[in-house]
């Protein structure tokens, strides 16, 4: 196994959406997330997770030791059975947790960088802490989404066809534009050890890559345009860490250039580089 990342990571995503919704609220009619006291959009760490899963998955064809635990069909269950059969575990004995949470850290990529929870009567594999963690990503202006009314001429039944009529109607919810920002972390302790995942630097660069790429693989009428713009991190020289995160995503600010923003050109991203802390290297991975 690949030997785990010594050190520690805090990162930036910039993205924007045009003309589409990047993360539809179930409870809200599948509307654009929003806080209702500011304004601003949100898209949930779930949203963004989903995105570097399925890249992994298309590049690997869901293949060891990048297959992916957590993806669209799957019986969880059915994923951790390998784990017990392959290495001929008894369920019945404890031990066999252990050594079924290691094949799964080995075999899936998502489990080795996000941890799961596989602590079900069923083929437990117990709890994984991942060391990849991300935030909610939040828009740095107001959006104002939208509701759209579409038609469409052909039917859904036939007992629709015989009602008459010549279309029937649906919706589609939307953001004009939005620039989102997340924050990220990358935390080597939760990698090495007896109980961490393994993850390690050739992991972290296909993390990198999927963050950059992602949305051209993510493509949907309800995505309308989305892009990764900055990807910018902050390495470490150790596994405990030179400064704290809070301070260093401080170094980068974003100012709206327009009162209505339209594209990315209408925002100033500032990255601060003067007098980084000792121990600090800036990465431009975007």
């Amino acid at each position: 196994m690949p030997t785990p990342i010594a050190n520690r990571y805090d990162f930036v995503l910039l993205f924007d959406v045009k003309d589409g919704n990047p993360n539809g609220d179930p409870d809200a009619g599948n509307m654009p997330r929003i806080d209702p006291e500011t304004g601003e959009g949100l898209v949930t760490d779930v949203a963004l997770k989903r995105k570097v899963r399925n890249y992994v998955g298309i590049k690997y064809g869901n293949q060891p030791p990048n297959a992916i635990y957590v993806r669209e069909g799957a019986v969880l269950q059915e994923q951790r059975r390998p784990a017990y059969e392959r290495q001929g575990l008894d369920e019945k004995n404890r031990a066999s947790e252990e050594k079924a949470r290691r094949f799964m850290c080995e075999n899936f990529y998502d489990v080795r960088a996000f941890g799961a929870v596989m602590s079900t009567n069923k083929f437990n594999a117990g709890q994984v802490r991942g060391p990849v963690q991300l935030t909610f990503a939040r828009s740095q202006h107001r959006i104002l989404p939208m509701d759209h009314a579409i038609t469409r001429v052909a039917r859904e039944t036939a007992a629709r066809a015989e009602a008459g009529g010549q279309t029937e109607m649906g919706g589609k919810a939307t953001v004009a534009y939005g620039l989102y920002r997340a924050h990220g972390f990358v935390s080597p302790h939760l990698a090495a050890g007896e109980k961490g995942t393994g993850f390690s630097d050739s992991d972290l660069e296909l993390l990198w890559e999927a963050l950059a790429e992602m949305f051209d693989h993510d493509h949907s009428a309800a995505r309308g345009m989305m892009a990764t713009r900055r990807l910018i991190a902050f390495k470490h020289a150790s596994a405990l860490g030179n400064a704290r995160a809070s301070d260093l995503f401080q170094r980068i600010t974003i100012g709206a250039l327009a009162e209505t923003p339209r594209s990315y050109d209408d925002f100033d991203v500032t990255i601060d580089e003067r007098g980084l802390p000792a121990g600090i290297e800036l990465l431009y991975l975007v």
